[in-house]
């Protein structure tokens, strides 16, 4: 590979699942016995508020006791030699706590919390909600996430960071849905990308290399095999 300047990690729920995070999948598609739209969405949200608000208490919960694994902090080292850009659906601060300084949270962040009037009224989310607590403009206060039907308001800034990448890595999501799918088209023609995943959904190609390993493992390897 050519020397590398700015290197754009794209993570998904795989990398956080070696920390000991629940995925929505590892769940049969039913996360603490919810369905997603009950826990998921605004329509759940308003039928059933302190429901939703105890579950993504709890997630916050598991959270904190989670600790950052070895390709979270594997990542966050590169930044010594690279410049190093991470563009996450994970809604944990795991790659944060191990040191990274460029995180994008597509899918929102729960260590915050804001107005259900205002989205841009946001507090740290430090202690369970519960209804009736309240943002300063009046609003009940919600999880900061992105819930089904809403948009992923940085997808925009999240294509523009991956314009400038020389090297584009995806670990432990899948290639194939949105985001990205729109995330791929955007890596510039010359650079090279690597998938890892356990269970990849696409071959070696052109400028791609497909490492079949967990996060941890394949982040290990490209560090130690591959980069420069």
């Amino acid at each position: 590979m050519k020397h590398k300047h700015h290197i754009v990690f794209f993570t998904g729920a795989g990398i956080s699942q070696e920390s000991g995070i629940r995925t929505f999948r590892d769940n049969n598609g039913l996360w603490s016995n919810h369905k997603v739209e009950d826990v998921a969405s605004i329509e759940g949200f308003s039928k059933n508020p302190q429901l939703v608000l105890n579950f993504y208490n709890e997630r916050r919960r598991e959270v904190e006791k989670a600790q950052p694994n070895l390709a979270h902090k594997l990542i966050a080292e590169l930044e010594d030699k690279y410049e190093v850009s991470v563009i996450t659906q994970n809604v944990d601060n795991l790659h944060e706590r191990a040191g990274s300084t460029n995180v994008l949270h597509l899918h929102g962040d729960l260590t915050k919390c804001r107005s259900i009037k205002d989205e841009n009224l946001i507090y740290p989310y430090t202690k369970d909600i519960q209804v009736g607590n309240l943002a300063a403009d009046g609003g009940q206060l919600r999880p900061h996430i992105v819930w089904f039907g809403e948009e992923v308001a940085e997808i925009e800034k999240a294509i523009s960071i991956v314009e400038t990448a020389d090297l584009f890595v995806i670990v432990g999501t899948s290639m194939v849905v949105q985001p990205a799918g729109s995330l791929l088209l955007s890596v510039p023609v010359d650079a090279q990308t690597v998938y890892i995943d356990i269970k990849p959904d696409v071959e070696d190609g052109i400028n791609l290399l497909v490492l079949k390993e967990k996060a941890t493992t394949g982040v290990k390897l490209l560090v130690e095999e591959y980069l420069p």
